[in-house]
């Protein structure tokens, strides 16, 4: 079955997309390609302001695309500080290869990546104040579009399941299982309390934007919403600062204090909160072990794939319910 995830990126060239900006929306400037997972994004750089030219994929479903305008124009209307890259104009249908591709013209949020700073723990708390800010921004929100099978989605863990044969070896096969098993035996039994939202669920410092002063301005990359636990977005944003430190857990106390602060979680979300952050881990392992076979020249995919299995195999010998207490004893 084709989907966003195995169907090859569009591969529109620079003066294809410059001709189409000023075909359909009349701007003229410098065009350059940005990184894009399975779209295509471009920086049109005019003399007036910059703009993104977003292609979907060709899979992309208009009724996900429609989710993501009307969460960020809701955003908006709740949190009109925050900088967010809403659409302008309609979007524009291009036939080309025998695929139909949607192309969007979308506001370009002048700013800084949070991952281009050094955060310090006060950094971290910002992010989840931020973090904190999109939730409750986020709140009562509803899409036909969120309520969708997706595979970035690690409350949906079936779809890990089904991908546990693209991953050559046994012992990394059952590294999956076990955090797949905690998951089920702590956390399942309780998801009764855990309130359900469409969340962001990309909510990472390569995502955030800060000004000059260091100061969180916006997020980008409204792709991966979901009608999730609304707890995923503070479980996917520790996953992203877990990898890669030899002692992650002063960060991750630090974000979840700030996130904390702005949207409470209840006391059955924050004990659900690390199995989801493995969950989300083993996502990024997983994920990468099939994607890799299906675009191998794509580098991007297994970026963070050695330092996603090297977190579960250590984390695999520890007790989950310690990191909670850890995690969580100063946030309650």
């Amino acid at each position: 079955m084709e989907s966003v995830f195995n169907v090859a990126p569009p591969s529109f060239t620079k003066d294809e997309i410059s001709q189409i900006a000023l075909k359909h929306y009349s701007i003229k400037g410098e065009t350059s390609e940005l990184f894009s997972d399975r779209d295509q994004n471009f920086l049109i750089r005019s003399i007036e302001k910059n703009y993104i030219l977003k292609v979907s994929n060709p899979i992309e479903e208009a009724e996900v695309i429609d989710l993501q305008k009307k969460a960020i124009e809701y955003v908006l209307r709740t949190e009109p500080e925050i900088e967010l890259p809403n659409q302008i104009g309609s979007i524009v249908i291009v036939e080309r290869d025998g695929r139909s591709y949607m192309i969007r013209l979308l506001r370009f949020i002048e700013g800084n990546f949070l991952s281009d700073n050094d955060l310090t723990d006060t950094g971290y708390r910002k992010m989840g104040i931020f973090l904190g800010r999109l939730t409750k921004a986020m709140d009562g929100f509803d899409h036909p579009g969120a309520h969708r099978r997706f595979d970035w989605d690690a409350r949906q863990t079936d779809l890990i399941k089904d991908k546990l044969n693209y991953i050559d070896s046994p012992g990394n096969q059952n590294t999956i299982i076990h955090f797949l098993d905690e998951f089920k035996t702590n956390v399942k039994p309780l998801t009764d309390d855990l309130r359900m939202s469409i969340v962001h669920n990309d909510g990472n410092d390569h995502n955030i934007l800060v000004n000059d002063k260091c100061e969180t301005i916006g997020i980008i990359d409204f792709g991966d919403m979901v009608y999730s636990y609304t707890v995923m977005d503070p479980s996917v944003c520790l996953a992203y600062i877990a990898l890669g430190k030899q002692d992650p857990l002063p960060d991750m106390i630090s974000m979840l204090d700030g996130y904390h602060s702005i949207y409470t979680l209840n006391d059955v979300e924050l004990r659900s909160i690390v199995y989801l952050m493995c969950l989300r881990i083993c996502l990024t392992a997983v994920m990468a072990s099939w994607r890799k076979r299906l675009f191998p020249d794509n580098d991007y995919l297994v970026i963070s794939e050695a330092s996603a299995w090297k977190f579960l195999k250590d984390m695999q010998h520890q007790d989950l319910n310690n990191w909670t207490k850890e995690l969580t004893k100063n946030v309650r």
